[in-house]
């Protein structure tokens, strides 16, 4: 099949996807698409983000959905409201000739009342985040009884962000005798269980494998101490013109820091995290995509669902623990067959994070040196340069009777003076501005070698508190709806983070039908700390004691 008009897909579904601009299927959907079409047993289908998911399980359905009936035939739960749009947008536009069809959306950070009055249109097919469609089970809201196929879409990523108990939960309301289809990007233990207690002799589907990512994106990293990182990124920044980015952060705290640091000094910028509201995460996104900022600040969980395939740049800002989240992460630039380049940003340190990041996924990461002022302005010229040149529409009209007589000037004289205007601010910022080693080594006084000795074992402490949430030995600015937790196991009972969810799920789950905000955690040798929403201070309290962990007691304290 190596195009969609030899599948046996609808004559109305092919009119939509051709129009769309769809010719030759992807791997995962020339595989996909003729299993649904004739098979009847669940699967599992493992492949990349980006790799054309949503139209592998959506249009075979679309094909064999029953649109006389208006009970819902179709669930697909995702993990992120962004994403959950999305695959709404999507199916409704491949559904776009099949008027009898229809597709509701619900997700949290939106009004109940108006998503439970869409239903009342009664659409076939259901798309949906699990905490919102759990709430409208509870309202009896939803009825499932009558389902032919429920799809998992990330559900790596759902059972990350701590939705396994929602995920059972569902699956119990749903009818034996459905299809069902889990999509995700990993195979992890918990995605192997769910498969095994819900999905009845899977066929698989694996396409491609976490290397896949490196075919057309260039990797990088580049060394900086903890002070020096901000100047390190603008420089990054600066010596890569005209880019459209991605920089991804470990907390929300420094993807705002790092954000209002690329405000100030004039960039179009903007911050992507938890702690926004849904109306300021709405806007922010639709800047982004409307290319308004084109340097978007996130963390990894935000940045879910943000449906871009123009990025030319990733910056890893802080690396990630889980070698498949860089992956993920630069996956993101190199889309639709153009070229992307990922940048990591390390400390020192984090040389050994590094190099197992390189030892599992096998991607080629070459060092650079972060440019020194003289780098950037020659990249800057050369990106004034490929602006000039590059193709694009005439914006207004103007008389050539305004252009002066520049007969006096050589083209070398006319060229020089345009780029010293273009690039005088940022001339003036970079004059003398060497390697910043260079920068760091001239800025000893008479007891140089000490002084830089005390320095770099400053920065390395101040690097170690910064990691777990402390600055010089005071506890960081918390979220102050947030209570910091002392929890008794650690790396050597073997506790993950994945754990550590499960359990502030398990411990905060019977108050009501809200759900419980948690904050950082932080998993050390021998014992841990995690941040749990004030209001289920007490239930964290009193429920963990009672549990326990692989055969070990549990307890939890506030921290001081």
């Amino acid at each position: 099949m190596n195009l969609f008009t030899e599948t046996n897909l609808s004559p109305d579904i092919l009119k939509a996807i051709g129009e769309l601009g769809y010719e030759s299927p992807t791997e995962i959907q020339k595989q996909t698409i003729p299993f649904i079409l004739s098979d009847i047993r669940d699967l599992i289908a493992l492949a990349q983000t980006g790799t054309g998911k949503t139209a592998a399980f959506s249009l075979p359905i679309l094909d064999m959905i029953d649109d006389t009936s208006r009970k819902i035939q179709l669930l697909v739960l995702c993990p992120t409201r962004e994403l959950c749009l999305q695959i709404a947008k999507d199916i409704k536009n491949y559904s776009k000739y099949m008027q009898n069809i229809k597709t509701t959306a619900v997700y949290g950070g939106s009004s109940i009342m108006e998503q439970i009055r869409s239903l009342k249109d009664k659409p076939q097919i259901i798309v949906g985040t699990p905490g919102r469609v759990i709430d409208l089970i509870n309202r009896k809201a939803l009825d499932f009884s009558a389902i032919h196929w429920l799809v998992l879409d990330e559900a790596d990523e759902m059972l990350s962000m701590g939705f396994k108990d929602e995920l059972e939960t569902i699956l119990s309301e749903t009818p034996e005798t459905k299809q069902t289809f889990l999509f995700s990007a990993t195979m992890s233990k918990e995605v192997e269980r769910i498969s095994k207690n819900y999905l009845t002799k899977p066929h698989r589907i694996s396409v491609g494998s976490i290397n896949e990512v490196k075919k057309n994106i260039k990797h990088e990293y580049y060394v900086a101490g903890y002070r020096q990182k901000k100047e390190a990124l603008k420089r990054l920044i600066d010596s890569n013109p005209n880019q459209y980015s991605i920089i991804f952060c470990r907390t929300r705290m420094e993807t705002q820091e790092v954000a209002d640091f690329l405000m100030q000094n004039g960039y179009a910028a903007d911050a992507l995290h938890g702690d926004l509201s849904q109306a300021q995460r709405d806007t922010v996104m639709k800047k982004f995509r409307l290319k308004n900022i084109d340097i978007l600040v996130a963390t990894d969980v935000a940045a879910r669902g943000l449906d871009v395939n123009s990025l030319t740049h990733v910056i890893h800002y802080s690396l990630p623990d889980d070698p498949e989240v860089f992956v993920h992460r630069s996956g993101r630039t190199g889309r639709a067959g153009k070229d992307g380049i990922s940048m990591a940003l390390i400390k020192p340190e984090e040389s050994r994070k590094l190099k197992q990041i390189k030892s599992v996924t096998k991607i080629e990461i070459i060092e650079g040196k972060v440019p020194t002022g003289d780098a950037v302005i020659k990249a800057q010229v050369g990106g004034v340069f490929e602006s000039l040149f590059a193709e694009h529409e005439d914006y207004f009209d103007f008389d050539d009777a305004l252009i002066p007589d520049l007969s006096e000037f050589t083209k070398e004289e006319l060229v020089h003076r345009l780029l010293q205007v273009q690039l005088k601010d940022l001339a003036v910022y970079y004059k003398d501005r060497h390697d910043l080693l260079e920068q760091k080594l001239s800025s000893r006084d008479d007891d140089g070698s000490r002084r830089d000795r005390r320095d770099r074992d400053r920065d390395r402490g101040r690097d170690r508190d910064r990691d777990r949430g402390e600055r010089s030995g005071k506890p960081r600015r918390r979220n102050e709806n947030m209570v910091r937790f002392f929890f008794n196991l650690g790396k050597k009972d073997q506790l993950k983070k994945l754990d550590v969810l499960e359990i502030i799920n398990k411990a905060t789950s019977g108050k009501g039908k809200k759900r419980a905000e948690i904050g950082d955690i932080e998993i050390l040798e021998k014992f841990s700390f995690f941040e749990v929403e004030k209001t289920f201070k007490d239930n964290v309290l009193s429920n963990i004691p009672s549990m326990k962990f692989k055969g070990k007691d549990m307890r939890a304290e506030v921290a001081n």
